[in-house]
């Protein structure tokens, strides 16, 4: 049998040609996607791409993150009370320091790996990643003197494959983690146009479809072109920050140029409409296409115009009607705000991520920070269609 070699890039100008060869289909694992992001990353994350090789032939790769996690990152509502704020200072005491995500933790969803099944198996697959892993680890204690705390393979819906290996992460003393569920809209394939979606409501939602539309009446709606994004960048990020800071828990912040690096790279693939009263910018949603799936991505709102032109709830319409009448399978809402999506069709699909925290006893209290830091809400699911 063919032994099996690993190779670790740091940059994507190093990846070999058969990286974009191989036949999976996430836009989030090409090469393309990945040096916008190497070009436009989160100050405090850095990528490494894995190569798996058998008998010289590329049969696996994956994504790996470093993510340097820091208080003023984690936590940026600072009004909280004395005791909250006690407990996240001893959160970040636990949590901070340098996390491996096996995956993409920018995205909702498992783009983080990707394996040949005729040519390796899902258990060598993960035991490749364990010696990479632990190689990272020591590369970086040897380079920077930096301890890797957290370890983290993130994002896999209940029925993936990844779960019929609890051996390997039981060795490797990675538990199992529900988080927030993902929020799917599968689309029906008989429909073409909007009409089709708002016809498909009870009259409680058509209803409140038409007094959606009515109060964003006023806003003007275009897609951005290249030269929008650059023209637009810093009142886009600022846009954004307003979304992300009132955020429970963030890992990141988005660099200035993320959007436009995107667009220039992604091309067609990335699309960003922005909304605009009196010619000024007040909000903006950004769409990747990836392959039949529309995937939601970043967005951003001036707050003063939110509830009076109902702007959010206009957003997740607009992206239906994109992707309803560009006849996508499916649109990926992503977690967050999970009754408001499903209000407008979306369904919730349960998420999971496997974990540890490399010290003993900090590992045995990181289910309940787990638990704080992305609680499993309650919420109620609503029924829009009859």
């Amino acid at each position: 049998m063919d032994k099996l070699q690993v190779k670790i890039y740091n940059k994507v100008n190093e990846l070999p040609d058969s990286w974009n060869a191989l036949p999976n289909n996430d836009v989030f694992l090409k090469t393309s996607f990945l040096s916008a992001l190497e070009q436009s990353s989160p100050k405090n994350i850095t990528s490494q791409y894995v190569g798996i090789f058998k008998a010289e032939k590329l049969v696996a790769i994956a994504i790996i993150e470093r993510v340097e996690m820091y208080l003023e990152d984690i936590f940026r509502n600072n009004n909280d009370k004395y005791l909250t704020q006690k407990t996240k200072q001893l959160i970040s005491r636990i949590v901070r320091g340098n996390t491996l995500v096996i995956g993409n933790i920018m995205h909702t969803g498992q783009h983080g790996l990707y394996f040949n099944t005729e040519e390796i198996t899902y258990k060598e697959y993960l035991n490749q990643l364990a010696l990479v892993i632990n190689k990272i680890k020591s590369n970086l204690k040897q380079e920077y003197n930096k301890k890797v705390r957290l370890i983290a393979f993130k994002d896999y819906f209940e029925e993936d494959a990844i779960h019929n290996n609890q051996t390997f992460f039981n060795t490797e003393k990675l538990y199992k983690v529900q988080v927030q569920p993902n929020m799917v809209f599968n689309i029906p394939e008989s429909w073409n146009t909007l009409e089709d979606y708002t016809s498909a409501f009870t009259k409680k939602y058509r209803d409140r479809f038409k007094s959606a539309r009515k109060k964003g009446k006023q806003i003007v709606k275009r897609e951005l072109t290249i030269e929008d994004l650059y023209a637009l960048e810093s009142k886009m990020f600022q846009l954004y920050k307003n979304v992300s800071d009132n955020a429970r828990v963030n890992s990141f912040i988005l660099n200035e140029n993320h959007f436009k690096t995107l667009k220039e790279e992604l091309k067609d693939n990335f699309i960003v409409f922005g909304y605009f009263i009196e010619e000024e910018l007040v909000g903006f949603f950004t769409l990747i296409i990836n392959k039949n799936t529309l995937e939601t991505y970043f967005l951003g709102y001036n707050h003063n115009y939110q509830h009076k032109y109902q702007m959010y709830l206009n957003m997740l319409f607009d992206m239906a009607q994109f992707g309803i009448e560009n006849k996508f399978k499916q649109i990926v809402y992503a977690r967050t705000a999970m009754e408001i999506k499903s209000s407008v069709g979306a369904k919730a699909k349960n998420m999971h991520i496997y974990m540890k925290h490399t010290n003993f006893i900090a590992n045995a209290m990181l289910k309940l920070i787990v638990k704080y830091l992305n609680p499993v809400t309650k919420w109620v699911e609503r029924h829009p269609f009859k």
